[in-house]
């Protein structure tokens, strides 16, 4: 059936309301799909995915594009180090490209950001080798879905005298450390991993039992 304008002239619902309804309902609606999708890749809730999209939305057009070109020229240019695994807009970053840095003792992490951390810290002076995310069975992520062959690679070439495991003290991040501990065990080299305890400023009655344990197992000498 064809619909006249007579059919939305109702005094009770003015053309105008009808098709700011309409709008609305298509806003809302690709709001949803694109905080679906924000919410499933990045580690943000729904709530922060909507105020970045309506912060998003309320740029002036010339910022809007400006944004945009951003993350196009992002995805375009930055890649991963060809030797740590990185992100890098050059084909060595800046860490593995530095003479100042120890290039015999590699700290492994799952991702980028870890990297952040420990550079925050100003303390580690070694070079890093970035996974890329950790063994994960239910997950369907196995050795060949991750950057460990890269590591083998690397300490197979010579030169590397210790690799500190550092990823999450979680299950799947423990079991991503003996995987690649075993995995190195034949190039002679010394394979450590951190040391979890009792974190600066805490009270032992709140620690559980699995935390205590790490603590004794690491603690050191005064």
């Amino acid at each position: 059936m064809e619909l006249s304008s007579h059919h939305f002239s109702s005094p009770h619902l003015p053309s105008n309301h009808f098709y700011a309804s309409i709008r609305c309902k298509q806003f809302e609606d690709l709001c949803h799909i694109d905080l679906g999708r924000a919410v499933c890749k990045a580690a943000v809730t729904e709530y922060s995915a909507q105020r970045l999209a309506f912060h998003v939305l309320s740029l002036p057009e010339e910022e809007a594009l400006k944004f945009a070109a951003a993350i196009v020229d992002a995805k375009k240019n930055i890649h991963c180090c060809s030797i740590c695994q990185n992100l890098t807009d050059q084909e060595t970053c800046t860490i593995c490209a530095s003479p100042k840095r120890d290039q015999s003792t590699i700290c492994v992490v799952a991702q980028p950001r870890d990297v952040l951390s420990f550079e925050r810290s100003r303390e580690y002076n070694g070079v890093y080798h970035v996974l890329h995310g950790v063994l994960s069975p239910m997950n369907h992520i196995g050795p060949d879905d991750i950057r460990i062959q890269e590591l083998v690679k690397r300490v197979a070439a010579g030169g590397i005298t210790e690799v500190i495991m550092a990823t999450n003290p979680d299950t799947e991040g423990e079991a991503t450390a003996m995987y690649i501990a075993r995995l190195l065990k034949p190039f002679d080299v010394k394979i450590t991993r951190l040391a979890y305890g009792i974190p600066v400023g805490s009270n032992l009655e709140y620690a559980d039992d699995a935390t205590l344990l790490r603590a004794l197992a690491g603690r050191m000498e005064m």
